[in-house]
């Protein structure tokens, strides 16, 4: 259970959560899979159903509480309803002797969709989250905002209430360029990969790898005007990360001496390895977070 991407938000107020009430409250939004005519159904599961255990509607250390959103989509593919539209379309047009009109393309369409939905393949995917209430955080296991939007929103119907706002609401190119140009906080390193975009009408982007932020082809482009849209780096020896300009973590990796820390739980032993690997996990990531939160100034002054 080791998150690759985070999307981050800040409680707004504190919240108060109560095991029995939101065990009872995700149940009621529980996943259940698609029906004959579903495209697609989306609820809660049990963080541990991935792995294929059952186990409570959400797992909980240290009042981190890891809730898990399931998704099942019906597979129909575009082009296999395109070309039975088509057939039937040739075939009306010859028994007619006339078009067939947009309307009536249009009904043929959902006419086989409905026909087809029942014998399509499903597909399944899986949002993890955790509500930190000590720190007033929320991070999802997303990389788009939709994907974290739709988290957000399933819990919020849920448990009623769910105050957030974004991590940061304004972007950070100022602060990620200074990193670059002149020093990076304590604990942070910089590492061999940025992206830097032009603050002019041309919006161009220079994407970089395996170069040293400290060059001369870096800092030219900076010195003509370009900030730094994303830049790579390594937090206190316990991880690295994509910092993007809009608060987004992209492409985590736990470094070895992190991970090390559960080796001595059994792989057989599923639960208590996933509880170990999300205790570690989920302290290391709000870690990183409120110390970004603080270098940045990201506090209830930005809210």
């Amino acid at each position: 259970m080791w998150f690759k991407n985070i999307k981050a938000f800040q409680l707004t107020q504190p919240l108060s959560l109560n095991d029995e009430d939101l065990e009872r409250m995700l149940s009621e939004h529980a996943f259940r899979p698609c029906g004959s005519q579903d495209l697609a159904t989306m609820g809660f599961a049990s963080p541990f159903s991935q792995a294929g255990k059952s186990g409570t509607m959400f797992h909980c250390v240290q009042q981190r509480y890891w809730i898990t959103l399931k998704k099942q989509e019906k597979i129909l593919p575009a082009a296999v309803v395109n070309a039975e539209l088509e057939e039937m379309v040739a075939k009306i047009e010859m028994e007619t002797g006339a078009p067939v009109g947009k309307k009536a393309k249009s009904d043929l369409k959902q006419e086989i969709q409905t026909r087809l939905l029942p014998q399509a393949f499903t597909k399944n995917s899986y949002t993890h989250g955790f509500i930190s209430l000590p720190d007033n955080l929320v991070a999802v296991d997303a990389s788009s905002d939709g994907k974290a939007e739709a988290f957000l929103a399933m819990v919020r119907k849920a448990i009623g209430s769910l105050p957030v706002v974004p991590f940061t609401r304004h972007s950070l190119q100022s602060e990620l360029t200074h990193w670059v140009t002149d020093a990076t906080p304590e604990n942070i390193e910089l590492l061999e990969e940025a992206e830097l975009k032009s603050t002019d009408d041309t919006g161009s982007v220079i994407r970089c790898k395996n170069q040293p932020l400290d060059s001369d082809e870096i800092s030219l482009h900076l010195s003509g005007g370009k900030l730094v849209q994303k830049v790579a780096f390594e937090y206190a020896e316990s991880l690295s990360a994509i910092m993007c300009e809009d608060g987004a973590l992209k492409r985590i990796k736990f470094t070895d001496r992190i991970k090390e820390e559960t080796e001595d739980v059994p792989k057989d032993q599923v639960e208590a390895r996933l509880d170990a690997e999300f205790a570690l996990m989920s302290a290391e990531i709000t870690t990183l977070l409120n110390f970004l939160r603080d270098t940045l100034k990201l506090n209830d002054t930005d809210i």
